[in-house]
């Protein structure tokens, strides 16, 4: 954290609370005391409204007046932050996000245990090996370095890969990396847990200015065909999270009708097959014939 940003993050502090130590500040910002008297200085210098209380229960503080003139968020706002930042905390651990949230913190007290948000994510083991990734590409992305890789596409085939990256996107349980290849020459997505051997270049990039050629491949969809598919109403609530209710409507006692929005690949094959027993397509006609060519490929897989 460099010196502006520790001296920002104070001032929010002190608007919040009445006193700040300096034991305190230093051991939130990790620095030491020295520099926290400096820091000080340098704002009291800067006409921040700064005072310092002595004896056993000192520190600093901020004049009352600018508290009201400037303090903009409350604590209901502050705990709303907070708890976003635990879900993210929790897929994609930084020590960036952790400093964050133990600012926030100081600024409120410690936040109750009986919070009315709870949010959890499986520990998977493979997210160990994601974070190292996530890691690197984020530090490229801020220092504006070229990523080299291998890239290992869904038919298994390797490409050698450098890119500059712009962005780290997560999209239902997988981390993608968004930037432009110099080996294909355009804006591409890699999914991260496709990428092998990742190396942050010392060669830097500058960011191009066709952002809007981004936008448009980071948007792409494949595309879509609408299918209905009767379903056991044992899974009709993974139907409602990822379509709604209206997307599903009574047709006997012991099925419903679904009607819902897949892509026509081996995508939207795999997403299908994952219910099992507890789904059968009905129309369209030429979408039931390719599922079930791609259910007798499987099934080959165990014959013999």
């Amino acid at each position: 954290m460099d010196k502006v940003e520790r001296l920002i993050s104070m001032i929010m502090i002190l608007l919040k609370k009445e006193v700040v130590s300096t034991k305190e500040f230093a051991q939130l910002f990790q620095v030491s005391k020295r520099t926290i008297l400096r820091d000080m200085e340098t704002l009291s210098l800067s006409n921040i409204p700064i005072y310092s209380v002595h004896g056993v229960n000192g520190g600093y503080g901020l004049m009352e007046e600018y508290k009201v003139d400037k303090r903009l968020l409350s604590n209901s706002d502050l705990e709303n932050i907070v708890t976003a930042l635990g879900g993210l905390e929790q897929i994609f651990m930084s020590e960036e996000v952790k400093t964050t949230i133990k600012k926030i913190e100081a600024m409120v007290g410690p936040l109750p245990l009986n919070r009315s948000v709870q949010l959890s994510f499986y520990e998977w083991e493979g997210r160990s090996e994601i974070l190292e990734s996530l890691k690197a590409c984020q530090e490229s992305i801020l220092k504006k370095r070229l990523l080299s890789f291998d890239y290992i596409d869904k038919n298994g085939t390797v490409t050698k890969r450098t890119v500059e990256p712009y962005e780290l996107h997560f999209s239902e349980a997988s981390w993608y990396l968004k930037g432009f290849c110099l080996h294909r020459q355009g804006y591409r997505t890699f999914k991260l847990s496709r990428i092998d051997h990742l190396t942050m270049e010392e060669s830097t990039f500058h960011p191009r200015e066709d952002g809007s050629e981004q936008e448009r491949e980071a948007a792409y969809q494949p595309p879509l065909v609408e299918i209905k598919a009767l379903i056991s109403p044992s899974v009709k609530d993974q139907f409602i999270e990822r379509y709604g209710r209206k997307s599903i409507v009574n047709y006997s006692a012991e099925r419903l009708l679904a009607t819902i929005y897949v892509p026509q690949n081996s995508t939207g094959f795999q997403f299908l097959a994952s219910f099992g027993t507890h789904l059968k397509i009905v129309e369209p006609q030429a979408y039931v014939e390719d599922f079930r060519n791609y259910l007798n490929r499987m099934m080959e897989n165990y014959s013999g």
